[in-house]
């Protein structure tokens, strides 16, 4: 166990016995005052002139008295027992939910550090390698495609962060234009193909598709969903990217054979830092910023993106946006 889970650890049983020493001393308290006032009543009974013609009244008025101060007690202690209960509650939730996003955050900053080491390396070998032996001219163009390649990836990690923090600081605004959809899809479908000579990405576009949005940032959402499929698809299978228009709304899907995302994940899969669970997906490099920004760009462009088992198996997800007439 770490010093980190220790002092955590320690933190919920002070915690916890902070609490529950609060509940019990409300309780003796509650039980003091009770027989306090079975004592003051007693008391006043026994001052009481049995002789007296208002007797059984002042013994009546005694006992109501009594019974009156009891509820109060009750109804006071039941009204600090909840305030107490849900006190506890909020802070122990937003302890929990501060650890977790303490937590996600020091796998966030482990993952894009070895993000940013491996394609500098690679970067970095290849370089030296042009630079100290003579190669032949294929040897040289294989050398400095992989570098490309090491320096896209380096580039889309960088826009990732940037729009990241951009969108969650309302620093980015939307510039809306005509956007051919079909001829954008194509691009990106392109590029990854130059970039992944060995992974096979089929399309079925519909042409003369257009929207209204920022060119930019669907062009990082498309290529987000690309990236995530060629990630976590075993890359003797086909990625599939589609775009049909139903109903004036243009829906654009990238369609992998994966592992597939449980029904549980479907939604976390879209939040800050969420990793799937799996062993298999986890292997898989990322920082949980993709389809994170997808479902903000999307947003941003009042539409709506979601994911889909396929079958047999993987994973379809479907950006849908207004179509302009």
């Amino acid at each position: 166990m770490t010093n980190k889970s220790k002092k955590i650890r320690l933190i919920f049983i002070f915690y916890w016995f902070l609490l529950t020493y609060i509940i019990a001393a409300l309780i003796w308290w509650y039980i003091a005052l009770s027989s306090q006032n079975n004592q003051m009543a007693e008391y006043k009974i026994h001052l009481l002139n049995k002789t007296n013609k208002e007797y059984n009244l002042q013994y009546e008025s005694i006992l109501q008295e009594e019974i009156r101060k009891t509820k109060q007690y009750i109804g006071e202690g039941t009204i600090f027992f909840l305030l107490i209960v849900a006190g506890a509650v909020f802070l122990y939730n937003a302890i929990r939910k501060q650890l977790k996003i303490s937590l996600q955050q020091q796998n966030f900053m482990m993952a894009i550090t070895h993000e940013l080491k491996t394609p500098i390396a690679i970067a970095k070998l290849n370089l030296e390698t042009l630079q100290k032996r003579k190669l032949n001219e294929i040897q040289q163009e294989t050398l400095l495609t992989n570098t490309l390649q090491e320096a896209n990836r380096m580039n889309t990690l960088c826009n990732n962060l940037l729009l990241s923090s951009q969108i969650e600081g309302d620093g980015y605004r939307i510039t809306k234009e005509n956007i051919d959809l079909s001829n954008l899809l194509q691009h990106c479908v392109t590029d990854f193909k130059i970039r992944y000579q060995s992974k096979i990405i089929q399309t079925e576009i519909e042409q003369d598709v257009y929207v209204s949005g920022d060119t930019f940032m669907l062009q990082i959402a498309i290529s987000n969903l690309i990236e995530n499929a060629i990630k976590y698809a075993p890359k003797e299978t086909a990625i599939k990217a589609t775009l049909k228009v139903n109903n004036n709304n243009a829906n654009l899907s990238i369609i992998d054979e994966g592992h597939g995302i449980h029904d549980s994940e479907k939604k976390e899969v879209f939040k800050k830092f969420y990793r799937l669970g799996t062993d298999a997906t986890k292997k898989a490099k990322g920082t949980g910023l993709g389809l994170f920004l997808v479902d903000k760009i999307v947003s941003a462009h009042n539409g709506k993106v979601s994911v889909i088992n396929n079958s047999p198996t993987g994973s379809i997800f479907v950006i849908q946006l207004k179509q302009l007439a």
